[in-house]
């Protein structure tokens, strides 16, 4: 700002306008390529032990926690419906496993346009009505699918499912982070991912309780995924829209003239390179989620002839993982920072790969745990990395879109593993009705795409910026004050991001500063 003092971003100080927001300086692209790691440094900050965090949570931001995670579960479990029923859909359909698994890409593919959708009602008119139509259009779906008597109309009804699934993650990461007290943001955060393993988990239990051999076992497993979200429908009708969301519509209702246009416009011109920066990480991390997931299962029956149960023990443990991973890692982002968390987690997931891949009989239990503790672990960070680097005006949006969007970049990860995979073929085997059935090599490809994958995940991670500890505060968002009219602007016309900002702004100018962490 104009009154405010620059110095030296390296040295640790606080502005005078805002006691919980360093000062920032401008720097050159060259001298922000230079910081990238020095910035990475593990910060240490003291964070209170997990229990007393999660107790700052009063009763009410437990509730808008709780909607979320249970919605965001099940988002994950009726994804993970069609993975764990590959073998089913294709007997059923007369296809082969490929031809099943663009049902997933499908879903990854058009899930951007509902981010898009609800994220700009969300943003817009609030979080709670959003939510509930989301969750009819599961119910729907859901139903439709187990219906479905083509491939074509299988095909149809997923793609549907994925407009819809792409507005909930936006919404449930804006429900129960907005209001999140600021020290527990990252554990917090880390829970919440969870809620996608949590998915998976019950999506392998039950499609083991529900899932018989013959072609029409899968039926029931898609229907009985469309009676909870009646619950969670009624469980949002019983709370009201966060309170940072409820202060940021007294601002607009108190302005001169309407502003979530100019907000949308403000956002753009000021963040754009920082919104196409995590659209690309989204697509990083949605590589390493699917890549590592999707053919997993059937990795493990095709190649490595497991036994049903087999493969449920092993898919339960790897989750158990993936949820103690994810929360122990976002709790250290609070602690570490977030972009050495993510760093960090991905080299040893990286380490891993190998025996995630290579080991053909139960002992495959242990690095499946380990592998997706850290693939997880990674992910925990972000519901919380991508609120703080959100315009304020755009949370929902920007978080569900660039998340979406990564999936759509990352659509094809199943369908790309299981065709290289294809050009590797080893002894066919015999199944229980005597009928010879093709193998695959399917783990050495995921080894190695996922290595290429942890490694792109790493540089871009590393390349990019952190605001941890950023503010939700309306009065603090110099982007709703700019285009609301109200508060003192800097003489670039725009602000810095409020909070513990340690990265880059005025991206509109092609310049590039940094905030002290």
């Amino acid at each position: 700002m104009s009154d405010e003092k620059f110095e030296d971003p390296q040295v640790s100080h606080l502005s005078h306008d805002n006691p919980r927001s360093p000062s920032s300086d401008h720097m050159t692209i060259s001298h922000y390529i230079l910081t990238r790691f020095t910035t990475l440094k593990p910060t240490f900050d003291p964070v209170p032990n997990p229990i007393a965090l999660l107790r700052l949570l009063n009763f009410q931001q437990w509730m808008f926690f709780l909607v979320a995670f249970v919605a965001w579960s099940w988002d994950a479990f009726d994804f993970f419906t069609v993975s764990l029923t590959v073998g089913n859909l294709a007997e059923q359909f007369g296809k082969t496993n490929t031809d099943i698994t663009w049902g997933i890409t499908l879903v990854l593919m058009l899930r951007s346009v509902g981010a898009i959708i609800f994220g700009i009602a969300a943003d817009r008119y609030g979080r709670k009505w959003p939510f509930v139509i989301n969750n009819v259009l599961f119910i729907i779906l859901e139903l439709g699918t187990g219906f479905c008597n083509t491939y074509e109309q299988f095909l149809g009804v997923r793609a549907l499912f994925g407009i819809a699934m792409g507005g909930l993650y936006g919404n449930a990461a804006a429900t129960a982070l907005e209001d999140c007290p600021e020290a527990a943001r990252g554990i917090v955060s880390g829970m919440l991912q969870q809620g996608y393993a949590f998915g998976y988990l019950l999506a392998t239990v039950f499609a083991r309780a529900f899932v018989d051999p013959g072609p029409d076992g899968w039926r029931p497993l898609f229907w009985f995924g469309a009676g909870p979200p009646v619950l969670f429908i009624i469980f949002r009708l019983c709370l009201p829209e966060t309170k940072a969301y409820r202060e940021r519509e007294r601002v607009r209702d108190a302005a001169v003239e309407k502003t979530f246009i100019k907000e949308g416009k403000v956002a753009l011109k000021k963040h754009w390179l920082v919104l196409i920066y995590m659209v690309l990480l989204m697509a990083g991390f949605n590589f390493m989620s699917h890549g590592s997931q999707d053919l997993y299962p059937t990795m493990l029956t095709n190649q490595y002839n497991f036994s049903p149960n087999a493969v449920t023990v092993t898919q339960v443990v790897a989750n158990l993982g993936a949820m103690a991973g994810g929360t122990i890692i976002g709790y250290c982002s609070q602690i570490f920072g977030r972009r050495f968390s993510i760093v960090f987690i991905c080299v040893i997931g990286g380490a891993i790969l190998y025996p995630y891949t290579f080991v053909s009989d139960t002992r495959i239990i242990a690095p499946a745990f380990f592998e997706q503790a850290c693939v997880q672990g990674a992910w925990g960070v972000i519901p919380i990395h991508l609120m703080e680097l959100s315009p304020g005006s755009f949370r929902t949006f920007v978080v569900g879109t660039a998340y979406q969007l990564g999936n759509l970049v990352s659509s094809a990860s199943s369908t790309i593993e299981s065709t290289i995979g294809e050009q590797f073929p080893l002894p066919p085997k015999i199944n229980a009705e005597g009928e010879e059935v093709k193998r695959y090599e399917y783990g050495t490809v995921m080894c190695i795409f996922m290595g290429c994958v942890f490694a792109y995940v790493i540089v871009l991670t590393i390349a990019g910026p952190e605001y941890r500890n950023r503010t939700f505060d309306v009065h603090q968002d110099q982007d709703m004050q700019e285009a609301a009219g109200f508060g003192r602007q800097t003489s670039e016309g725009g602000a810095t991001p409020a909070g513990n900002v340690r990265d880059f702004g005025d991206e509109e100018k092609g310049a590039v500063r940094q905030e002290n962490a």
